[in-house]
């Protein structure tokens, strides 16, 4: 049951222990990838003639791309970034290109390739690394121009070289690209390298595109190894119990923590806290203690049986019962919730058993009620079943459950408690409630998911920290994508849809009443008249070029985007990028 629920080993953990034969037969924890790009003319729009091979082999028409200390690639620093940066004015000078295999030639350029990545996979065993080459091409019939036995042979020993390195644990995979004028055949050669044949070739020509987008997607991301967060016991009854490993599938990514760094040297900083006794002003080597007053005298505690005080609970999860989910709301979900797995590592059978009460809650749309106590905020918390989602490409949703914490009583607050009469709470009518249901069909954003849009005050951070560290003499141009989509916004269908929402909430001459002030200036005029004369007080392109609007307060930033009728609404970072935006610096 164990390997039907898990079959692709998702949420073995990375950290087990390296004693276990168990879990060291079934682990890699390493990942070596070498990219085969092919460098033919073909896949270039000119053409210039190969000046230089570079491998320990010493095989014609192989380059490898490396950098002086190798140890650089498996982290990257500013130092590869910048050769990688200058790869294509090396390839033009130093590398070059030509056809790789021709008639007249036993020179096999794939072979070769194959045979020096092979090469550079050999450091690790396929038990404790994942090994793969990618390789990149248009061509998809590298042996075309030969005929007769030469390409027989040829083929024959390509393809004996490729299932050498597949019997060496080496996953050899495929990106073909195609050309505007023909698309890649993938049945002409590769079927065979890649032992492709029937439902495997048809999904494999089905999901390309998607692998290009998913690579894509995949280079500006920063990539966490998964982490349990820690071990649980599940407690179900008569003493049976079930081992659990939570993991935390999505938070916020901040920036790293400021190390301090002397200002003569240059070196981190270490902080050291010392405490000093009041009276004599000697350092307090003794362990720090709590008192607390009774009866006129002062019990003292130290650190640790004040946390033994308050410890409610063992730490354990508590089984008190099942709910319809209908029962569970959706503001009950107060913060991020944690997801929860098996783990037969101390329990034997925790697997099986967790298995049983998963379907079962799942089929008869259950959720489970328990107690978490832990000694910081002991509280009642719901697990919530979820099944497997699959998809052509993959799996989308992992089976297991969600542990939500579910709130106090004090946590939710109603609304109408703000209200003294509760009769003069305001209710919408049938129309605005209809028309309020359409605009919201309209501007819904379809397959939505939190990891659609980019942080950009993050990358914006992220983009400062690499310009400083390559020297780079401009930024690079960030994209906000959490900015409204005015043009989108914009399409008559949307316009229309609100249009109506506002004549049903407002009333037809909403426009006229909100200019009617009792004969004054309209309010919007008089800020931007304010802005207009505070906006002239300022230098802003020298402020802008001097990088000193990080200097200046939120309602000095605002003089000038009120004077541009710019949205004013946001953190201090976003309206200085408003401002350069607009300035275009």
């Amino acid at each position: 049951m164990s390997m039907d629920l898990d079959p692709d080993e998702v949420f073995r953990d990375d950290e087990d222990d390296p004693e276990s034969e168990f879990y060291k037969e079934r682990d890699a924890t390493k990942e070596l990838l070498v990219y085969l790009v092919d460098a033919s003319p073909k896949m270039f729009s000119t053409t210039c003639p190969t000046r230089e091979k570079k491998n320990l082999q010493d095989l014609s028409g192989v380059y490898v791309f490396n950098v002086p200390e190798r140890e650089d690639l498996d982290r990257p620093t500013a130092r590869l970034i910048k050769e990688f940066d200058r790869i294509e004015e090396i390839f033009d000078k130093e590398i070059g290109s030509k056809y790789g295999i021709v008639p007249g030639s036993r020179e096999n350029s794939l072979y070769n390739a194959l045979w020096v990545a092979q090469a550079l996979l050999r450091k690790g065993s396929a038990k404790t690394a994942d090994k793969r080459m990618l390789l990149f091409t248009n061509e998809d019939d590298p042996f075309g121009n030969l005929k007769g036995v030469i390409k027989v042979d040829m083929m024959r020993t390509t393809l004996q070289r490729a299932k050498d390195a597949q019997d060496l644990g080496i996953a050899i995979e495929l990106l073909p690209l195609s050309r505007p004028d023909d698309d890649f055949n993938v049945s002409l050669f590769y079927t065979d390298l890649l032992g492709l044949e029937g439902d495997d070739l048809a999904q494999f020509k089905a999901l390309v595109g998607e692998r290009f987008e998913d690579l894509k997607d995949q280079l500006r991301k920063r990539m966490f190894k998964k982490r349990r967060v820690r071990r649980l016991r599940f407690l179900i009854f008569n003493g049976s119990s079930i081992e659990l490993n939570t993991y935390a599938l999505i938070r916020p990514t901040n920036p790293g923590t400021i190390t301090w760094l002397d200002s003569m040297t240059n070196l981190p900083l270490k902080t050291e806290r010392s405490f000093i006794c009041a009276d004599t002003a000697a350092i307090i080597q003794e362990p720090v203690k709590r008192f607390q007053s009774y009866k006129n005298e002062n019990v003292m505690f130290s650190m640790d049986e004040l946390s033994e005080v308050k410890r409610v609970s063992t730490g354990h999860l508590r089984l008190l019962g099942f709910k319809p989910l209908s029962c569970l709301k959706d503001y009950h979900n107060l913060k991020p919730a944690t997801f929860v797995f098996p783990s037969d590592e101390e329990l034997i059978g925790s697997t099986c058993l967790f298995v049983a009460l998963h379907r079962s809650m799942v089929r008869l749309k259950r959720f489970a009620v328990a107690f978490y106590g832990n000694s910081s905020h002991p509280q009642l918390v719901a697990l919530v079943a979820q099944d497997e989602i699959m998809t052509p490409s993959g799996q989308v949703e992992p089976p297991g459950m969600h542990l939500i914490y579910l709130p106090y009583s004090d946590d939710i607050r109603h609304v109408e408690e703000l209200h003294t009469d509760p009769n003069s709470v305001p209710h919408a009518t049938d129309d605005q409630i209809k028309k309020a249901s359409a605009l919201v069909r309209r501007i819904d954003l379809k397959d939505f998911s939190v990891c659609q849009f980019a942080n950009p005050a993050l990358q914006r951070h992220y983009a400062v920290l690499q310009a400083l560290a390559l020297d780079e003499d401009e930024m690079p141009e960030i994209k906000d994508e959490t900015l409204p989509d005015e043009e989108g916004m914009a399409r008559p269908g949307i316009v229309k849809a609100l249009e109506e929402f506002k004549l049903s909430v407002y009333g037809e001459n909403y426009e006229e009443d909100d200019a009617k002030t009792d004969g004054k200036a309209e309010p919007s005029r008089k800020r931007k008249a304010n802005a207009m004369k505070e906006y002239s007080n300022y230098d802003w392109s020298d402020l802008a070029d001097n990088g000193k609007l990080k200097d200046l307060t939120v309602v000095e930033l605002k003089y000038y985007l009120a004077a541009y009728d710019i949205p004013v609404t946001g953190k201090k970072e976003v309206l200085i990028s408003r401002i350069l935006t607009h300035m275009g610096k």
